[in-house]
């Protein structure tokens, strides 16, 4: 009779689980399989609707890191201009010429430096991704200013680019080969919170990996190859990249697309679960 009782009440929390859990893990195991070739034929043709915007957001990204690339680099003026100084066939190690708080307090500076960054490039790149919507599916929808996921989500944005922090560092520190693992659920990350802006941190990393492990294959290969699209714009003067930078995004945003398609979500206005 115990036995009855228990097995029946661990049936009630699994029913209020699934109950609970968000309506897209139900779309993500439902979603049909995707096509390779197609996703890249659409993406080609929808660059040459977007690459001008695309440009603008890679611009801005570029406006943005010029400072914090300042920030990081100023600390270490003193420091080169006293290797300068030494002497032909001394070496300068500056892990012996300067205090450990000092080394600690630079390089605590420089990663949250890189989480701002991060905050930054991700509020850029889901608002790129909701301008890609409005020229693909021709609705007319208001994508709001550049960094209109900023407002009311930094901290959900910084929380987000901890994560993705922490999982790289880890693949990594299992000797790299699962870094090409988890390259694929990173990709979609910034993808799943364009598109839930209301989804929790850990609903959008369990979402990416998710869909990222059913098709993994598929959506890698369309990584390495819109990253080598990419990169073509280096073969006009360099200046071309500005334009081809932005590529990389619409194979992710097809992948979304076909795989789960899309609610009538607002903006996010300030609100939102962590």
């Amino acid at each position: 009779m115990a036995d009855f009782f228990f097995i029946n009440l661990q049936s009630k929390q699994l029913n209020q689980s699934k109950k609970m859990e968000h309506p897209i893990f139900q779309k993500i195991a439902q979603a049909p399989k995707l096509d390779f070739g197609d996703i890249l034929s659409k993406s080609f043709h929808l660059f040459k609707k977007v690459w001008v915007e695309g440009m603008v957001h890679i611009l801005i990204t570029i406006a943005i890191t010029i400072p914090v690339m300042i920030l990081v680099y100023v600390p270490l003026v003193p420091m080169m201009i006293q290797e300068g100084q030494m002497l032909s066939g001394q070496e300068f190690n500056p892990f012996t010429e300067y205090p450990a708080p000092v080394i600690i307090g630079y390089i605590l500076l420089l990663l949250v430096l890189i989480l701002v960054l991060q905050v930054f490039t991700y509020g850029i790149s889901a608002h790129f991704y909701k301008v890609i919507q409005k020229a693909d599916t021709g609705k007319p929808r208001d994508t709001g200013g550049y960094f209109v996921f900023l407002k009311g989500n930094f901290s959900k944005l910084f929380i987000l680019s901890l994560a993705a922090l922490g999982i790289a560092l880890l693949a990594i520190a299992l000797c790299y080969l699962p870094i090409l693992y988890v390259m694929v659920p990173l990709q979609l990350l910034i993808v799943f919170f364009a598109f839930n802006p209301t989804l929790s941190v850990s609903e959008i990393v369990k979402a990416s990996f998710k869909l990222g492990n059913k098709f993994w294959l598929i959506i890698f290969g369309l990584i390495i190859i819109s990253s080598l699209i990419a990169q073509l714009g280096i073969l006009l003067c360099f200046i071309g990249i500005f334009v081809t930078a932005s590529f990389v995004h619409l194979p992710m945003y097809y992948v979304y697309k076909d795989a789960i398609g899309f609610d009538e979500e607002p903006l996010p206005s300030g609100t939102v679960r962590v």
